[in-house]
């Protein structure tokens, strides 16, 4: 049945180390690889949500507020800070400017600022 094998116990013993080695290997990859989607899912379910609105900050002494944007928008710089919706329309309305993707001031209703 296993003609392919060699027939001494040498030979089938090296083999069968060889192969063992080769399993370890493999289930070691597979135990990484597992630990890794496990750690990712879990970051997944304890990600903070995204604030609903976002105002951009400026470079500077004070970093003074830039631009709004909507708290999903990919056009969001890396200095931010979340702004609730009452802040976001005043910061609109009081002339600072909306991002042009995101359009926050349609979404806010902010039109004639």
């Amino acid at each position: 049945m296993f003609d392919d094998l060699p027939p001494d116990l040498e030979r089938l013993q090296t083999l069968r180390i060889w192969h063992a080695l080769w399993v370890r290997r493999i289930d070691t990859r597979i135990a990484a690889i597992r630990q890794r989607q496990a750690e990712e899912e879990r970051g997944r379910r304890n990600r903070p949500a995204l604030p609903d609105w976002v105002v951009e900050l400026g470079i500077g002494t004070g970093r003074p507020p830039v631009k709004v944007h909507a708290g999903d928008c990919h056009m969001l710089g890396t200095r931010h800070r979340a702004v609730d919706r009452d802040e976001a329309r005043r910061l609109l309305a009081g002339g600072l400017a909306a991002c042009g993707h995101c359009q926050p001031d349609v979404q806010l209703n902010v039109l004639d600022a």
